[in-house]
């Protein structure tokens, strides 16, 4: 079993191709790999209760770990409070543990 860590930054309603992460990590929890998904600058924009046509249900129903940069989500106005159920705050400090996790492969988009 290996560790995934994807690292998404792109807006997930003004680019199509975000579709590709969450196809990707589901199946690869499907056979049973770790997988989290950290999600900076413009990707946050998905975590809010209100984002509509957003992967994060499909990501979270599959167990995978969903992070939001922190700072991103400041930049954007967006409080905890606003965010999808689950959906985890986190800090870049954060983020550089998990990328040190032995076995982990990352993967930014």
């Amino acid at each position: 079993m290996s560790n995934y860590l994807f690292i998404e930054s792109r807006d997930p309603f003004d680019s199509t191709d975000t579709s590709f992460l969450a196809d990707t990590a589901t199946s690869l929890k499907r056979r049973g790999n770790d997988v989290t998904i950290f999600l900076v600058q413009n990707a946050v924009l998905a975590t809010r209760k209100q984002a509509r046509k957003s992967q994060l249900p499909q990501l979270q129903e599959s167990g995978i770990a969903v992070l939001a940069d922190d700072f991103s989500l400041r930049e954007r106005g967006i409080q905890p409070d606003e965010c999808q159920p689950n959906v985890k705050t986190a800090t870049i400090d954060q983020l550089v543990d998990l990328l040190v996790v032995e076995n982990t492969k990352a993967i930014w988009h």
